[in-house]
């Protein structure tokens, strides 16, 4: 093993720089206000989880966890979801107050990356889950709150592709007979490798009929007509119900006025082999990957002991900031330096006027000896205050260069 550089970082991780940090702040509070308004209530889970329970139960490959040994010998992880956590304290805890539990978080999560490619293995995810609903208004309402929370971070383009995984289910397993032959073909989808999809179904020992069923599937994109182009390749009443909860979701979307928001893809499938029903992904432009996903995952609690329904969706605030692009220019800092000898003049001064014209409180002398030390290079300006100025009730403006801005009285 080669000796690490003394500025390397562990792969995947990431550093926050100033600049970066204040816009994802601004953007993060934009959403957090966002969704407390819808009625959700953020919570926090801890970084390190149990192997045994939010390990298995997250759904992410054994590969991209985080893991390590306490003291007792119990194996931990990482967080690698925030879905999992959140229903082990919906279980645990909060089940047995008024449902459905409408919750929220904004967390950091964990996965491994096994080799270098621009992947971060550390990312932060913003989101809400709503516990104890197992309607379709309940995922019609997770859709629009996506919607709405990215607009109000400043979003203007982007697209929500919507599909059901109890219908790629129900159609696969009707047509290749095992869940087994259906979860290999539904990998291709995941990978979007449809090549590959295409190429695996010619292989397979069907009727013309049945081949030719799984690849007109492929065709269903688009708007709600794709729904009774996909009633056309279905047999059973699972799936024919599954096209139903589309249609009603279709409907309560109108409802919120979000209906250009929506595509319809059917063939769209999650690696979180939790979701059970509805399920989304949010496009946007500057940005390969969805920038946040979402769905029905009616099934999880029960691996805490409890059955119930449930839905929610997560945001990346790491590809949201890129899909954003340049976010406008930092806020400007304002130094104040004024001379001790006029200290108690510009003190009366300021309680007079209630406040500096730029809003600043007063400082102490030894506060602005701290200031002046302060790297001149991250002020945008900074006002001189001295005893002409206290005497004159004006003040001198400058740039960070020193020269003047302006003079005001």
């Amino acid at each position: 093993m080669s000796r690490l550089f003394m500025f390397e970082k562990p792969l995947g991780m990431r550093d926050t720089l100033p600049e970066l940090y204040e816009a994802k702040e601004k953007v993060r509070s934009s959403i957090e206000k966002e969704m407390k308004q819808w009625g959700f209530q953020f919570i926090e889970t801890p970084a390190l989880e149990y192997y045994e329970t939010v390990g298995t139960a997250s759904a992410i490959l054994d590969q991209q966890l985080f893991k390590l040994l306490d003291q007792q010998g119990h194996t931990l992880v990482l967080r690698p979801d925030m879905t999992a956590p959140i229903a082990r304290v919906a279980a645990s805890k909060l089940f047995k107050d008024q449902v459905p539990l409408r919750l929220a978080y904004s967390a950091n999560v964990y996965r491994a990356q096994q080799r270098e490619g621009g992947r971060p293995a550390e990312f932060e995810q913003i989101g809400v889950e709503c516990i104890g609903d197992d309607s379709v208004s309940a995922d019609g309402e997770m859709i629009s709150l996506a919607i709405s929370s990215l607009k109000k971070a400043g979003l203007e383009q982007f697209q929500l592709s919507v599909g059901h995984v109890g219908f790629v289910n129900e159609l696969f397993v009707q047509i290749l007979g095992t869940e087994e032959r259906a979860r290999e073909l539904t990998k291709f989808l995941y990978e979007k490798n449809y090549v590959g999809y295409r190429e695996h179904v010619k292989a397979l020992p069907l009727s013309s009929i049945d081949s030719q069923r799984l690849l007109a599937f492929l065709e269903l994109r688009g708007g709600p007509e794709v729904i009774d182009k996909a009633s056309e390749l279905v047999e059973n009443g699972k799936g024919r119900a599954a096209l139903n909860e589309l249609k009603l979701l279709c409907d309560i979307i109108k409802d919120f006025g979000e209906s250009g928001r929506i595509k319809f893809d059917l063939t769209i499938v999650s690696h979180m082999s939790y979701y059970t029903g509805i399920l989304f992904e949010v496009y946007a432009g500057m940005v390969g990957f969805p920038i946040g996903n979402g769905g029905r995952y009616d099934k999880l609690l029960e691996k805490f002991g409890k059955s119930t329904g449930a839905t929610g969706f997560a945001i990346r605030l790491d590809r949201l900031l890129e899909s954003l692009g340049n976010l406008g220019e930092p806020e400007p800092v304002t130094c104040i330096l004024f001379s001790l000898n006029g200290e108690k003049k510009l003190a009366n001064l300021q309680h007079s006027a209630g406040k500096t014209g730029n809003g600043s409180s007063s400082r102490t002398s030894a506060q602005c000896a701290i200031l002046m030390l302060a790297p001149i290079r991250l002020l945008m300006s900074f006002t001189l205050l001295g005893r002409r100025e206290c005497n004159e009730r004006t003040a001198d403006h400058r740039d960070a260069k020193g020269q003047d801005f302006y003079r005001s009285s």
